[in-house]
Order: structure tokens, then sequence, then C-alpha cells
């Protein structure tokens, strides 16, 4: 049976405010992500349908706040919790420190990815 922990994941990277430890199983992708720093993902997420995250995620906080907004409203998971984030959702906040595990599906996820770093090097450009 397929399995891998935090150090024994082989992808994702240090990318500065954010580090990420993944690794796909079975057709799902599992991150163990560390914030350094407070984030607000919105501008991150332009081109995106509705300019918000369309894959859907599940995941544990381990430690520290996350603060996800929806169209109607906002979700505030904190450690301790499980969580659902359907579709259409823009991480807006963190608490510095905050770390989690998600669970996607790996093609949506890489699809939201890829406009996630195009937009980031666009930043980085400017």
């Amino acid at each position: 049976m397929p399995k891998v922990s935090k150090d024994g994941a082989t992808q994702g990277g240090d990318h500065g405010p954010v580090v990420d430890r993944s690794e796909e199983l079975g057709g799902y992708t599992v991150n163990f992500l560390t914030f350094r720093q407070d984030i607000d993902q919105t501008p991150l997420l332009k081109g995106m349908p509705d300019d918000r995250c369309q894959c859907p995620h599940w995941g544990f906080v381990t430690k520290g706040k996350l603060t996800f907004r929806f169209t109607d409203h906002d979700e505030v998971f904190e450690a301790g919790d499980a969580f659902y984030l359907p579709p259409g959702h823009v991480g807006v906040g963190n608490d510095p420190d905050t770390e989690y595990v998600q669970f996607s599906p790996s093609e949506e996820l890489r699809e939201v990815s890829a406009v996630i770093m195009k937009n980031m090097q666009a930043t980085q450009a400017g």
C-alpha cells in the first residue's frame, strides 16, 4: 500500500514563504505545507475561473490557523481541524508557521499550480 511522510516526500520545494513537500499516491497529491509568513493567495490565482482555486482539497491542520474565502463567507481552520475545501476558494490568510497536510486530485492540482507559478514568475519579473 502506498504511503508517504513529510520527510520522505520527493516533490515540492522551498518557495520562500511556503515549504511544500509532496508526493503523488494513486492519482492524488499529498502536500505537507508549512507557511513561514501570512500569505493572501488572491493575486496568485488570477486567470483561474472566477480567480479562485477550482481544485477540491481535503486536509488536516497540525499547527496554526488558515483562512479561506468563498464567494459568500470565510472559513477558518485551526490546529486539530480536518477540512474539505470545494472548488471556488482562495486562501486569504494564515498564522506564520502554520502547518497542514492536504490531499488533492493530482490533475486538477497541476492546473492550479501552473497558474500560480505563472503569476509568481510575473510578480518577480515585474
